[in-house]
């Protein structure tokens, strides 16, 4: 019993060593780019390469560039109709997807769902969805980022098993009061898997925010530029100079850097606000996407 009891307090020691190091790697990439982004421009190239534990310096000129740029407030403006749109349609797909698929007396059911998995794995690639979008009249429109990726099929999985594990004497009890299945879906199911929904909202919202690939493809207009696009301009292309006027031209590069790193935190720090407000469901959510095959 004493050498399980050691065993034990080992297991556990070595298992709070593994992921306190895994949040230190996991964390302090995004605490270098914090201190880097308010950090002194000259002393920080003097530092770069170094380990970074505190800003070099104190200088929030980057932030000021980055705010001054009317292509990050475009950015936001073209991320948060995204967002808002692209979530808000998700949802609506895939919960009436996810509500057909959970029922018991649809016809072939589960040819659907074979038919449905599928398409996690296999795909037409992305020159026959270009030609569909171009078909359509989508391409140079924000709604090529969102239509064409209404349902997430992981997600439509984890909603559906949600809904299975409703208990079927609420949707009986429903039809026998004379409610039809828009009733039973946004009356009694949806009410009852607000975990899953709100777990779908972070999935979704996070993947609309974070999206910049289909934008490249389908918006040649700058002015239709999502956030993370506008962010990958800035830090591939090396588009900091429009940023940094103030500067001559010794100092421009120094200054790109810091406002690369402000960048970066302008566009990620939102989102990463999101998570608080629905944590509390984010466990529950999953596990109850997970109990039911």
């Amino acid at each position: 019993m004493k050498n399980d009891g050691l065993s034990d307090k080992i297991f556990d020691t070595v298992i709070h060593v593994i992921l306190l190091f895994l949040v230190v790697v996991t964390l302090y990439p995004l605490i270098y780019t914090a201190f880097a982004s308010i950090s002194d421009a000259n002393e920080l190239m003097t530092q770069q390469g170094h380990f970074l534990y505190k800003p070099m310096g104190f200088s929030i000129e980057a932030y000021k560039s980055v705010f001054a740029n009317p292509g990050i407030w475009t950015g936001y403006k073209n991320t948060l109709f995204i967002v808002f749109f692209g979530v808000a349609i998700n949802l609506l797909v895939t919960s009436l997807g996810a509500y057909v698929l959970s029922r018991k007396n649809v016809m072939w059911n589960k040819i659907f769902i074979v038919v449905i998995v599928v398409t996690m794995f296999f795909n037409g690639g992305l020159i026959p969805l270009y030609l569909v979008v171009k078909g359509v009249g989508l391409i140079d429109s924000l709604w090529a980022t969102i239509l064409p990726f209404a349902v997430n099929t992981f997600n439509l999985i984890i909603m559906r098993t949600a809904f299975m594990a409703v208990p079927d004497s609420l949707e009986e009890s429903a039809k026998i009061d004379g409610a039809n299945h828009f009733t039973i879906l946004f009356r009694i199911i949806l009410p009852l898997s607000m975990p899953v929904i709100a777990v779908m909202i972070l999935y979704y919202a996070v993947e609309k925010w974070n999206g910049w690939f289909y934008a490249s493809i389908f918006l040649k207009e700058k002015t239709l530029y999502p956030l993370q696009l506008t962010l990958r301009e800035i830090l591939i292309s090396n588009q900091t100079d429009s940023m940094s006027t103030g500067a001559d031209n010794a100092d421009r590069f120094q200054i790109g850097e810091t406002i690369k790193y402000a960048t970066i935190m302008v566009a990620t720090v939102p989102i990463l606000l999101v998570y608080p407000f629905v944590q509390k469901y984010f466990v529950k959510g999953v596990m109850i996407g997970a109990l039911k095959g």
